[in-house]
């Protein structure tokens, strides 16, 4: 099998993006990262908004995934800023405004590329991904065990925006279940879409998101050998942005 490095939630955090692919030993050719080992990154989407780089994420990214150098699925984010290019009725709020004001500084050819690149990434992608013969599968919010193996909206709004109840926390984010303590499944679920100041390991599910954009650290997990790599945050710490499980 090739050897996945699953990275969390890039949120426009390209410096420590090319931070965390040295570290993990990946080299610069070509105009994209390649490992002498043969292994690829998984981005578990949500690789703009909020950050200060995303139109860089948006490049970077749909180039590895293009030319088969990576993996990606995509996040709640992703689906917006499509939404977004498609012309459609979306707020320019919650970290879209800041992907908006990069484009909005671009020329009219390059905007048409970037658009290009990107709706040309989220289409091809697949809901989740399965790697591994089954055995681990990538989903932004993550993906309870009655769910693999299906598609359609329910499955679509779970692993974009996880178990929600339908009702909305005081900041306006959707309140979500903790779907992963009650996971029971064979399969290795790795997730983000939660901020969290460590890695979560519960069950057979991993939670990868520590917050990168919100002054934490970009993670990525190295699979099969199930350890860490991590990069630390060039932005301000925001400590009320992280989930406690506790």
């Amino acid at each position: 099998m090739t050897a996945l490095d699953f990275i969390g939630d890039v949120h426009g955090c390209t410096s420590e993006l090319h931070d965390l692919l040295q570290s993990l030993g990946y080299s610069w050719k070509h105009d994209t990262y390649i490992h002498r080992e043969g292994r690829k990154p998984v981005f578990i989407g949500d690789i703009t908004d909020r950050g200060p780089q995303s139109i860089a994420a948006i490049e970077l990214v749909s180039h590895m995934v293009g030319n088969n150098y990576a993996y990606y699925v995509p996040g709640n984010h992703c689906d917006k800023l499509y939404r977004f290019f498609l012309g459609r009725n979306v707020k320019i709020a919650h970290g879209l405004e800041t992907t908006v004001a990069e484009l909005e500084g671009l020329s009219n050819r390059d905007y048409k590329r970037i658009r290009k690149s990107f709706m040309d990434l989220f289409e091809a992608a697949p809901l989740y991904l399965a790697l591994d013969n089954n055995r681990v599968i990538a989903a932004h919010a993550g993906i309870r065990e009655d769910l693999i193996g299906h598609s359609g909206k329910k499955v679509r709004t779970f692993v974009l925006y996880g178990d929600i109840t339908g009702e909305q926390n005081s900041d306006g984010t959707p309140v979500r279940r903790d779907w992963a303590v009650h996971y029971q499944g064979t399969p290795l679920i790795v997730y983000g879409h939660t901020p969290v100041l460590e890695p979560r390991k519960i069950g057979n599910t991993v939670n990868i998101d520590t917050g990168c954009v919100f002054g934490g650290k970009l993670t990525a997990l190295r699979y099969p050998e199930m350890t860490y790599s991590q990069v630390p945050s060039t932005l301000a710490f925001f400590p009320e942005k992280f989930r406690s499980f506790e």
